[in-house]
């Protein structure tokens, strides 16, 4: 009776508020830190390696971890499984701040990292899930992918502002970043608690007894629904080779441009070229809709396709400019830079969407939270191989 009610009286647009919602609060937390962590574990005395090696601890960890988290999405709930990640996120954060104070070293920072990566598995998989399951619950027939791209321009809108607060912020002091991401982190957790309401999924209790089936049977549904999917696996193995480079872009990309600029200390910078590729990725964002209504975009295969071959030239660019880059720095090296990788931030934004929406309707809905780690998964996989490798 209590489901009924609920699902009466919440409508698709309510879900898809929420959903908006907590994307932006939580991105904006999770990205304060986005433009200055690699300049922080510098500072605190790592290397690059040092710092690839630590920030694969965090794929490591979600690695070893995305099927056990995975559990509790698909057994007590979505809601219960978002609110333990935003606490585990939170600790982890101040974990990173107190390794530095208290010189930890590079021990402290790897056993932060892991923690903070246990935190992202209890929230991949889950949050669309939810999403998914109250829209087909209640019958809303808009288009999925309009609504991740949604989701995608307030994420990269969330993204700008917390880059660029984490860059000022980070100017003064490169550990207020992370101080006022433990604060947005409550505050996520706060109206994921008010506000979402599991509906569409029945939880189920969970026993300690019980926990060992339980992994086998997600671990099973996600090879059955996952990698034997003739349609699903092709998107597994792409995200095993994107995480192989895409989290060693995203964090050498702060180095990389004060180093390009030949002004090490301006750490605005960096962070002002990670919130233009958020902010160029809303704009990718705004072009999935219309895209959608082509013949070239009424193929997400097709856009997907394309979309891996336009990311991997412009990182080969990426690469190549800062290769011929001249000692002591260049602005207009610089400056091909920014374009770059404003162009790779609108690719991802078109292709992210299209992606989420495709693999969503080769899912069953009892299964869902289950492959979307598994995808996740391959994706950790592949991040935990290259950021060392790549470091």
């Amino acid at each position: 009776m209590t489901e009924k009610r609920t699902s009466r009286t919440v409508s698709g647009r309510r879900i898809v508020r929420v959903y908006l919602a907590t994307t932006a609060l939580f991105t904006l937390a999770a990205s304060v830190i986005w433009g200055v962590n690699t300049l922080f574990l510098l500072a605190a005395g790592l290397d690059i390696f040092a710092v690839m090696v630590v920030n694969s601890a965090f794929s490591i960890g979600q690695v070893v971890l995305e099927i056990p988290t995975g559990v509790v999405a698909d057994t007590v709930g979505r809601k219960v499984s978002y609110l333990l990640g935003i606490l585990t996120l939170f600790a982890s954060t101040l974990l990173y701040v107190a390794a530095a104070r208290f010189g930890w070293g590079f021990t402290g920072f790897l056993l932060a990292s892991a923690l903070l990566g246990f935190g992202f598995t209890f929230q991949t998989g889950a949050v669309d899930a939810w999403l998914i399951d109250a829209l087909d619950h209640v019958k809303d027939e808009v288009p999925r992918d309009q609504v991740f791209a949604r989701a995608g321009m307030v994420g990269g809108v969330s993204m700008l502002v917390g880059t660029l607060a984490g860059g000022f912020l980070g100017q003064m002091n490169l550990e207020f970043p992370y101080l006022l991401r433990a604060g947005l982190l409550v505050g996520a957790f706060l109206v994921v608690l008010i506000f979402m309401r599991e509906i569409g999924f029945e939880p189920r209790p969970l026993k300690v007894s019980s926990f060992g089936a339980e992994m086998e049977r997600i671990l099973k549904a996600g090879v059955q629904f996952g990698w034997k999917s003739p349609v699903v696996r092709p998107l597994l193995m792409v995200s095993f080779v994107q995480g192989l480079f895409m989290m060693y872009l995203f964090y050498s990309a702060q180095p990389l441009t004060l180093e390009v600029l030949g002004r090490e200390d301006l750490v605005w910078v960096a962070a002002a070229v990670t919130a233009l590729f958020g902010l160029m990725g809303v704009v990718g964002n705004l072009c999935v809709d219309p895209l959608s209504r082509t013949r070239f975009g009424s193929s997400p295969p097709r856009v997907l396709a394309a979309g891996a071959g336009a990311l991997a030239l412009i990182a080969a660019g990426i690469g190549l400019t800062g290769v011929l880059v001249p000692d002591g720095g260049s602005p207009w090296a610089l400056a091909v830079i920014v374009v770059l990788f404003a162009v790779f931030g609108v690719v991802f934004g078109i292709t992210g969407p299209v992606r989420q929406a495709f693999i969503n309707t080769q899912i069953p809905s009892a299964q869902r939270a289950t492959v979307l780690s598994f995808d996740s998964f391959f994706s950790d996989v592949g991040g935990s191989i290259g950021q060392p490798s790549f470091g």
